[in-house]
């Protein structure tokens, strides 16, 4: 999810995140035989595959579960069609919702995602109904272990970032669009390898949300990545760190 900060509401969905590991991992598998499929087989040829199977490993999964996903997809013989599809909406209190999905069922997902909508007082819209609140940036992580706050903000800026975020999580790198795989790769270079990396919705500005709509905005962002088919959700919120502590105690 990334709003104002994907670091300063994280531990509001830890737990939530650590109880559906089994979605987790369904994702994970799905995005390294798309990225196996669109690419070579190899990791150390296909920067995507490398990047799924470093979020396989720290998601803990097995050697032989990533090395099955890798041949399903390099075999692209399984029928499955799998489609990047962007979607648009409104949550609570106003805020703009960008899901980003890979589904091999159009109407299907649609279909989940209007549904999810409803339920939480939110509204998916037509395509490009929010999209100007936003700009296409690249984004990297880091566990926090990787190096600290100011290592890591020092490499970020000589390898061509924008901004470098740190917090109890990990560290956050953004970048322009254009430039992320140079910049991934010059932080590799300099710190290890990174944890995820790929290109995100950043809001231009964001919405301070009011307590009467937190907690039903926080449940519709929850409930759009619980969804299958969903890779990404961006949204222009801002919740104070007081009530996001009130909302997860």
């Amino acid at each position: 999810m990334a709003g104002h900060s994907k670091f300063k509401n994280i531990m509001y969905r830890k737990g939530a995140q650590d109880a559906k590991r089994a979605k987790v991992f369904t994702k994970i598998i799905r995005e390294i035989t798309v990225a196996a499929r669109g690419g070579m087989p190899d990791p150390a040829m296909n920067p995507a595959l490398r990047i799924a199977i470093q979020t396989a490993k720290a998601a803990n999964m097995g050697k032989d579960t990533i090395s099955r996903a890798i041949k399903r997809g390099a075999g692209g013989a399984d029928g499955d069609d799998w489609q990047e599809i962007r979607y648009e909406g409104f949550g609570p209190g106003g805020i703009a919702v960008i899901v980003e999905a890979l589904s091999d069922n159009r109407n299907r997902t649609v279909s989940e995602l209007r549904t999810i909508f409803n339920k939480n007082d939110g509204t998916l819209g037509d395509a490009g109904c929010v999209t100007f609140l936003f700009e296409r940036v690249g984004a990297i992580t880091y566990p926090p272990g990787a190096a600290s706050p100011d290592e890591v903000f020092d490499a970020a800026i000589e390898a061509g970032a924008d901004d470098c975020e740190s917090g109890e999580d990990g560290h956050e790198i953004i970048c322009p669009a254009e430039a992320l795989g140079m910049v991934r790769d010059s932080l590799e270079n300099s710190i290890g390898l990174c944890r995820s990396a790929g290109l995100e919705w950043k809001p231009q500005s964001t919405i301070e949300v009011e307590e009467v709509d937190a907690a039903k905005l926080l449940a519709l962002l929850e409930a759009l990545e619980d969804c299958d088919d969903v890779r990404n959700v961006s949204a222009n919120f801002d919740i104070s760190d007081e009530l996001m502590e009130k909302l997860s105690a």
